[in-house]
């Protein structure tokens, strides 16, 4: 039996290296990437609080930060879906060569500005992902070409009372071709800091992830047959 791992990595992307915590459980079945929206970081509460979740449930994850600390001070930066894309999409690159995680299936938890940056990379992926999920995301801001593009079953959560991401998502999820859910959390607001909502978010999560990377396991081994 495989031990339980954690460890801090370091992943090249653009000239910068990516810091990440990649924590798997032994003999984990799938493995989800967390790319964090502005001003959010691989320590942040409620990333972690989230992750977990998954955890319990056998999977791995791994949370990263797509900017570094100058380049989170600035506005502008948050925003650029382009560089957030390229760097996530490195991380997956190279979680595709790493012995631990080569070959286990892959979805992507993206948070406000990385929700978008994981459609992107899903848009250029569509063979290699097998679930996406967005918590109080911008898909919006992925563009029309990349979620037309996008073929990895995708859960667009969004808080009840978080008005106008709620009209965004609802636009973005009409242009999204594959399997969609669109999950409404009623009473929570942008970062679904009322009591027990992130609970909620954590739960539609981790079932999105377990279903469709079993489903992806049966799959695989029906191949194998």
């Amino acid at each position: 039996m495989k031990d339980d791992l954690k460890s801090l990595v370091h992943i090249p992307a653009d000239s910068i290296t990516v810091a990440g915590m990649l924590e798997l459980p032994a003999n984990a079945y799938g493995l989800v990437l967390f790319a964090h929206g502005s001003g959010s970081s691989r320590l942040s509460a409620r990333n972690n609080h989230v992750a977990a979740v998954p955890r319990q449930a056998g999977l791995g994850t791994l949370l990263i930060d797509l900017l570094t600390v100058e380049e989170d001070r600035h506005y502008q930066t948050r925003f650029d879906i382009d560089l957030l894309a390229r760097r996530l999409d490195s991380a997956v690159a190279w979680l595709h060569i790493q012995d631990a995680t080569a070959g286990l299936p892959l979805g992507l938890f993206g948070a406000s500005t990385g929700a978008a940056a994981a459609l992107r990379v899903a848009a250029k992926r569509p063979s290699e992902l097998t679930a996406l999920v967005s918590r109080g995301g911008r898909p919006d801001l992925a563009g029309k070409d990349s979620l037309a593009a996008v073929r990895t079953p995708c859960l667009l959560i969004v808080g009840g009372d978080d008005h106008g991401v709620i009209e965004l998502n609802q636009q973005a999820y009409g242009l999204l071709h594959g399997e969609k859910r669109l999950a409404i959390v009623p009473g929570a607001t942008h970062l679904f800091e009322e009591p027990g909502k992130l609970d909620e978010v954590a739960m539609l999560a981790a079932h999105w992830f377990e279903y469709h990377f079993r489903e992806a396991g049966q799959k695989a081994a029906g191949r194998e047959a």
